[in-house]
């Protein structure tokens, strides 16, 4: 949410947060790209500072000059329409630019940004593009932070970091009551009511609120723990095909999947990389970075199931915001659900690079709701609709049941 008479200085607090996200970081780790999902944190940099100058300075900034002409090669993502673009496999050749050069970069654009801000006169499509990209650049602070913890966690040494912006990974749950919801027939998705400055942000893939019939449905108040999920690997869950997804349990034996990502058994004790090194496997903190597929096995295994996405928005905007995390537990993992990522109803495509946002990705995911720990602050609604493929495990997400 954004006032008008403060959008400079939210630009200047979303960009700063992205580089406190950095701090702890040695040159070395900047480069690293373990594998094809996570990105080197100098590109993450680079990329979110290339999106203000592709996309608000070039185009309405008279006399604009580019910082380095082969940036828009080096920092576009996936924007067919902007142009060619280094391969997502080869982020981590990208020795040059050097981080100095890139910081350089984002305090170029940043000055280019803070004098545009101040005298543009903002019509309502610039400024709804405005608030896309600081949106943009809340969703890559999250992947900095899910990307630096998989390049640290493969390390061998397993080193500790500062990460100030995470301060209770191991969050623990409060005492909730599960949610029922009754049966009958309930309207989800965002409502724009037209623009105003004022207004709450959504994404395009949010909007198209249509009405969903839903049996009466009991969802957990609180996520699966640790402890809970143990329970299940040492119950040989991984060994039983019984429980898994054809996919799912193709994905176990290709990859010998034996437990959550970061978890390494030692001396018959379970381990679990964090940002303070190796430490203890905390049974009392909600289980994190699990897959779908493992999602849905432990749920399986429990002879219950994920909530559809449109049960999760139900109950949680049943819950009075205030009180969300105390009811709901929301906002520790991001929660898988059973559905399918899918446009809503009269979705629509917008014309250019930012329709490519959200739409092409409509295929071979599943949503997860709610926030993490590594979520910035007021980045997350009822509505709002993450998604990954089922294989995924290294962003923070958990598990939420639902009685069968």
């Amino acid at each position: 949410m954004i006032a008008e008479h403060t959008l400079t200085e939210q630009y200047y607090r979303v960009r700063l947060h992205s580089e406190t996200v950095c701090r702890g970081l040695e040159t070395e780790d900047y480069v690293v790209q373990p594998i094809a999902d996570v990105s080197p944190p100098k590109w993450h940099l680079g990329h979110t500072t290339w999106f203000w100058e592709t996309f608000v300075l070039m185009p309405n900034v008279a006399h604009y000059r580019i910082f380095h002409e082969d940036f828009s090669f080096v920092f576009n993502s996936y924007y067919e329409t902007v142009g060619k673009r280094v391969l997502r496999t080869d982020r981590g050749n990208l020795s040059r630019p050097t981080v100095a050069g890139v910081y350089a970069y984002r305090a170029h654009v940043d000055e280019q940004m803070s004098r545009f801000l101040d005298t543009a006169d903002l019509s309502p499509e610039l400024y709804g593009l405005i608030e896309l990209g600081l949106n943009h650049e809340q969703q890559h602070q999250e992947l900095l932070i899910t990307d630096i913890k998989y390049i640290l966690g493969h390390n061998p040494l397993l080193p500790a970091i500062d990460m100030p912006v995470v301060t209770r990974l191991e969050t623990h749950q409060s005492p909730a009551d599960s949610i029922t919801i009754s049966e009958g027939v309930y309207t989800v998705g965002y409502q724009p009511t037209g623009f105003h400055r004022n207004g709450q942000f959504y994404f395009d893939n949010e909007v198209g609120a249509h009405k969903v019939y839903l049996n009466k449905t009991t969802l957990a108040g609180n996520l699966v723990t640790n402890e809970a999920y143990l329970a299940f690997v040492e119950a040989g869950g991984y060994q039983n095909f019984r429980h898994w997804l054809s996919d799912g349990w193709a994905w176990v034996k290709a990859q010998g999947i034996k437990a959550p990502l970061y978890w390494h058994q030692i001396d018959g004790e379970w381990w679990h990389y964090t940002f303070d090194g190796l430490r203890l496997v905390d049974l009392d903190a909600p289980v994190c970075h699990v897959s779908h597929y493992e999602a849905d096995a432990y749920a399986r295994w429990k002879e219950q199931r994920l909530p559809t996405e449109f049960e999760w928005e139900v109950a949680a905007s049943t819950v009075a915001m205030d009180a969300v995390l105390r009811k709901f537990n929301w906002g520790s993992r991001w929660e898988w659900t059973n559905s399918a990522y899918l446009p809503y109803p009269g979705f629509i495509t917008a014309e250019g690079a930012v329709g490519e946002y959200n739409g092409k990705f409509m295929s071979g995911q599943m949503v997860l709701r709610g926030a993490s720990v590594a979520t910035p602050e007021g980045h997350s609604r009822p509505t709002y609709r993450n998604f990954f493929q089922p294989d995924k495990q290294w962003q923070f997400t958990g598990i939420r049941l639902v009685n069968q």
